[in-house]
């Protein structure tokens, strides 16, 4: 009986061992299916557009709620629908020019990701605009199916607080704040 026992505490955690791997997982986001999309309010009227995700791989673990990786946004691609408007943006605002890229380098979460079906977690970060880090933690809601994985979340960055310019001139005011709403669209792996 006691050799049975010390079987059993051998096999055991062999026979649990890929449970505890399969939750160490990457998400290689898919950029062409992935969005970000921004809602500027001003005086006259709010003005939508979108950005293109450049690149992006988050590697977590649900049994650690370890994560790391990075999202990155081609600032350039900016697009409201109007060209001078987006000129200004991109020139004037954004400086693309000099800072190309806006990214985002999650540190932590708080939560617990469900192996299938919907999650709500919160991220906590580096948000990188203008070449200039700020924290940043964002609610996310995570959808698993199979490898298939979603996630979205809604926050505002306050951008003329954080030192790029604001675009308000004469009587056209707009909002020192841009609502941003970001859908990751990618395929789980296991890591390893």
């Amino acid at each position: 009986m006691k050799s049975f026992a010390r079987s059993l505490l051998f096999v055991l955690p062999l026979a649990f061992a890929p449970v505890a791997f399969a939750q160490h997982q990457t998400l290689a986001i898919a950029a062409d299916a992935s969005q970000v999309t921004f809602t500027l309010g001003g005086s006259d009227h709010a003005v939508k557009g979108t950005f293109h995700v450049q690149s992006g791989s988050i590697d977590f673990d649900s049994g650690t709620q370890k994560i790391s990786g990075s999202v990155v946004v081609a600032a350039g691609s900016g697009n409201s629908g109007n060209d001078g408007r987006d000129k200004k943006m991109k020139n004037d605002v954004l400086d693309v020019s000099h800072f190309a890229e806006v990214s985002f380098v999650p540190q932590s979460y708080q939560g617990a990701i469900a192996p299938s079906g919907d999650s709500t977690i919160q991220i906590t970060g580096t948000f990188t605009l203008h070449g200039t880090p700020h924290d940043l933690t964002v609610p996310v809601q995570v959808h698993i199916d199979g490898t298939n994985c979603t996630a979205k979340t809604h926050f505002v960055v306050p951008y003329v607080k954080w030192g790029l310019k604001d675009p308000s001139v004469f009587i056209l005011k707009v909002a020192k704040e841009v609502d941003i709403d970001l859908a990751l669209v990618g395929h789980l792996s296991s890591a390893n």
